[in-house]
This record gives structure tokens, C-alpha cells and sequence, in this order.
């Protein structure tokens, strides 16, 4: 809750850039440029490693939104939600310090979009994340992801999924929620 009002802002100032005309393809590079506030920070003086996660959150609101994938979910009443995340730390970054979150849609599964997301600062790589999302309907169950596709648009040129991403989003899956998944330790 403590990026409620930071949400709202970049959320209300995507759908002004959308209205306006000021839109991004659907499998282009979205770029959301913030600020590391105060709230931001752990006792380290630097971002908390949790929060970067929720400012990922923002970064595909930006694409989402201002890509038209939003207002297709609207139509069809569908929603993403995160499977799997992971991400990489390079530099720390600081009070203050202005940062750009740069989100793209690399690839799908047969279950989930991939996405390649990255905290850079003048250029520079300074956290990395690769996020698994699938898309539920508000009715209940996930959507086919070639019912997506047909929605939003097959990919016009090859997308930018990396090996390494496949290997790690087939690798994470869990067992379907209408499947037991107990928890045994050896």
C-alpha cells in the first residue's frame, strides 16, 4: 500500500498519454522514469530488495496501458497476475537518485507472457528482472494464451526471449492450483 498514491499518479498519467495519441506498440520497449523516495529505502540507505518488485508493478502498468493491452483485457474482462519472478541486483540504487523502469513483453509459454524488465540509470543496467504472467479472466480460470494472441496480436518479428528465460520459466512452474502440492522437505 505504501506505492498506492505512486500507482495512482503513473496510472492516471498513462491513460492521458494513451487518450493523447502518445501510444507504444505492443511488443515495444515501455519506459516509466521515477525517483527513489524515502519509503523506498531499507536501513541500508538503498532501494529495498522488495520494492524494486513493486516498482516493476508500475513499469507494466506504463506498457500495458499505454500499449492498448489494457483496454483489450477491459474488453474481454481479463487480468494479468504474476507466476513467477525473478531478478538480478547490479548497483544499489539511492535517496533520490532518478531511475527508468524499461519494460518489454519477450515471449509467451503455453500458459504465460514473458517479460524482460530492467531498472536503468543513464544508460546503465543496475537491476534485471524476467516476470511470468498469466492471464485470468474476472469470471474465473486462466485464458488459453492463443486466445490472447489472437486478441492482442501475434508478434510482428521475432521477440527477444533469451534461452536462459525459457529453461527458467519451465523450471519454476508449480502444479496447477486443482492439483496437491504439499509441502515436503527431504
Amino acid at each position: 500500500m505504501h506505492l498506492i498514491f505512486r500507482t495512482l499518479l503513473v496510472i492516471a498519467r498513462a491513460q492521458s498519454l494513451f487518450r493523447r495519441g502518445k501510444t507504444i506498440g505492443h511488443y515495444d520497449v515501455g519506459r516509466l522514469r521515477l525517483r527513489t523516495l524515502p519509503t523506498d529505502l531499507d536501513l541500508n540507505g538503498h532501494m529495498n530488495n522488495g520494492v524494486y518488485f513493486s516498482m516493476l508493478d508500475l513499469g507494466r502498468f506504463e506498457l500495458t496501458i499505454r500499449s492498448g493491452i489494457y483496454a483489450i483485457f477491459q474488453k474481454h474482462s481479463w487480468y494479468p497476475v504474476v507466476a513467477s519472478e525473478t531478478i538480478t541486483f547490479r548497483k544499489s540504487l539511492t535517496l533520490w537518485q532518478r531511475f527508468t523502469i524499461e519494460s518489454r513483453i519477450v515471449g509467451y509459454d503455453e500458459r504465460a507472457v514473458l517479460m524482460d524488465q530492467r531498472i536503468v540509470v543513464k544508460g546503465e543496467v543496475y537491476a534485471r528482472a524476467i516476470i511470468r504472467a498469466r492471464i485470468l479472466r474476472k469470471t474465473g480460470g486462466p485464458v488459453p494464451m492463443q486466445e490472447v494472441l489472437d486478441a492482442v496480436g501475434v508478434p510482428p518479428r521475432r521477440l527477444h526471449k533469451e534461452e536462459w528465460i525459457e529453461r527458467w520459466a519451465e523450471s519454476v512452474v508449480l502444479p496447477s492450483t486443482r492439483t496437491a502440492a504439499p509441502s515436503e522437505w527431504d
